[in-house]
């Protein structure tokens, strides 16, 4: 859902904390001085924010501004579908494999990324606990000997293995 913009004659508060087109800022003036400002140099009064007392205004243009918004909602909208990285562990991972999976773990921390640490099991690798903690325990080591971490979701055991949740300190 889009934010509607107010801009021009749409703006209602009698006295606006004016910007002007270079950022400059004016001070506390009036509405009717802000915008004889903004239709001298050519270019619409936009409010920026509404949430502080008097809200503040900025002198450009309505399009371009309209523009730039739209694409930060975007781009704001785009991080969210990639915030999280998954590392897929088996029961009988070998120690080459288990210093690769660190590596890449840490790359993806280093990214900014969350990780999921996911150890999937079968049959009777299900009744091996310890095992299992011992082999995530030993991936984190190596993690943390790189970078700190901190854990968004303890390890935890689920019915078809175990999975954590970590993200850089």
């Amino acid at each position: 859902m889009r934010k509607r913009i107010i801009y021009n004659n749409f703006i209602r508060a009698p006295e606006l904390r004016l910007i002007d087109e270079s950022g400059q800022q004016l001070g506390v003036v009036s509405f009717e001085e802000a915008k004889a400002k903004a239709q001298a140099a050519g270019l619409d009064l936009i409010q920026v924010t509404e949430k502080i007392d008097p809200p503040v205004c900025k002198i450009m243009d309505y399009g371009k501004y309209a523009y730039q918004s739209e694409k930060k909602e975007k781009k704001a909208k785009h991080q969210k579908a990639g915030e999280m990285k998954n590392i897929r562990l088996t029961f009988a991972i070998s120690e080459h494999d288990l210093e690769t999976r660190a590596k890449a773990a840490t790359e993806f921390l280093q990214k900014g990324y969350k990780v999921r640490l996911e150890m999937r099991l079968k049959g009777r690798e299900k009744y091996l606990d310890n095992f299992s903690r011992d082999k995530i325990n030993k991936l984190l080591n190596t993690i943390r000997q790189a970078v700190p971490v901190k854990f968004e979701r303890e390890l935890k055991k689920e019915p078809r293995g175990f999975s954590a949740i970590i993200a850089k300190e």
